[in-house]
C-alpha cells in the first residue's frame, strides 16, 4: 500500500513556500496508519507531514511518493496535514494505552515549517493527555529540544535523532539541507541530560573520517544506545537523476562495505550498546 494513501483529493488546497520548499495544507484521511514491514513491530506510525523539506539524497521514503514528479523534486515539497490534531482526537473514544507507535516513518516531525506551525508538539500534547502510548520520535532536527516539557511527562519515550557522519563535508554532500551534525549532537545531549530516553541513530551510516574520535564525539553526549545501517547506493531506492551522484560521491569519498565493517567494529568495541538494522529499531 502505498504510504502516503491516506491523503485526501489536494486540488484546492492552500500552498505557501518556505525556502525552497513548496508548502501545501491538506485534509488528511487519517493520521495512525497500521504498521508494517520495517517497522512492524509498532502498532502505528504517525506521520503529521508528508514529503520532507530536509531533502536527503538517499533517502527511501522519496520512493512511496505518489507521482514522479513528487519523486523527482523530493526536498522541494511538503504536505501538512492541517487537521492531523482533529483526527487524533477521534481516537479518544479508543484510547491508545501502552500502544507503540512510531513518531514519523516517512518524514521528518520537525521540519522547519514545525517551529511556526506546531502541529507535532500539539499531537504530542494529545497523546499525553488522553492516550499515554509507548513512543518513539525519530528526527534529525534539534527543534525537537523545544518540547522537553512534553516529552518529559510520558512514561515511556525515546527520543532518535539521526547522525549520519562526523564529516560536514560529508553530511553537506548528502544532507545539504540538514542542520549540522554539530548541531544534532549538542541536541541530543541536551534531550539525555534531561532525563529521557535517547538513542543516536547513524542510519543509513554514510562515509566517516574518523571513526574514534567520531566515538568519543558519540560517547560526550551521554546517549547509551546506538543504532547503525549499512549505505548501499547500487541498491538504494534513489529518486531520479540522484543513483550515479551518489554512487560517485561514494567512490570519491573510498566508501566501501569493507570500510563500513571495518568502522563498525570499532563502534562495537566502544559503544554501551549498537543495535544493527530492524532489530535495533523494535520499540521500546
Amino acid at each position: 500500500m502505498d504510504l502516503f494513501s491516506n491523503l485526501e483529493n489536494e486540488d484546492d488546497n492552500r500552498k505557501t513556500k518556505l525556502g525552497q520548499t513548496e508548502i501545501e495544507y491538506i485534509k488528511s484521511v487519517g493520521i495512525l496508519t497500521e504498521a508494517k514491514g520495517f517497522m512492524g513491530t509498532y502498532d502505528f506510525t504517525l506521520n503529521p507531514y508528508s514529503g520532507c523539506s530536509f531533502g536527503c539524497n538517499y533517502c527511501y521514503a522519496a520512493f512511496f511518493a505518489r507521482s514522479t514528479d513528487e519523486k523527482d523534486n523530493w526536498g522541494k515539497w511538503l504536505k501538512v496535514k492541517e487537521n492531523a490534531l482533529q483526527l487524533l482526537i477521534k481516537w479518544r473514544k479508543k484510547p491508545l494505552l501502552n500502544k507503540t507507535i512510531y513518531i514519523s516513518s516517512v518524514t521528518d516531525p520537525y521540519q522547519p515549517i514545525e517551529k511556526e506551525l506546531e502541529l507535532t508538539r500539539s499531537l504530542l500534547k494529545e497523546l499525553l493527555n488522553y492516550h499515554k502510548p509507548r513512543l518513539v520520535i525519530q528526527t534529525r532536527s534539534p527543534l525537537v529540544t523545544r518540547d522537553i516539557d512534553i516529552l518529559s511527562k510520558f512514561d515511556v519515550v525515546q527520543v532518535n535523532m539521526t547522525v549520519t557522519t562526523d564529516s560536514e563535508d560529508v553530511r553537506r554532500a548528502f544532507e545539504p539541507i540538514c542542520p549540522s551534525n554539530k548541531a544534532r549532537l549538542k541536541a541530543i545531549q541536551e534531550i539525555t541530560e534531561s532525563g529521557i530516553q535517547t538513542c543516536i541513530t547513524m542510519t543509513p551510516l554514510l562515509p566517516v573520517q574518523n571513526p574514534n574520535e567520531f566515538v568519543k564525539e558519540l560517547l560526550s553526549t551521554g546517549v547509551k544506545k546506538f543504532i547503525v545501517q549499512p549505505f548501499h547506493p547500487d541498491k538504494g531506492k534513489f529518486v531520479a537523476s540522484t543513483r550515479e551522484l551518489a554512487i560517485e560521491q561514494m567512490r570519491k569519498m573510498n566508501w566501501d562495505d569493507s570500510k563500513y565493517k571495518e568502522v563498525v567494529e570499532i563502534f562495537r568495541k566502544e559503544l554501551p550498546s549498537l543495535g544493527e538494522g530492524k532489530q535495533g529499531f523494535a520499540p521500546i
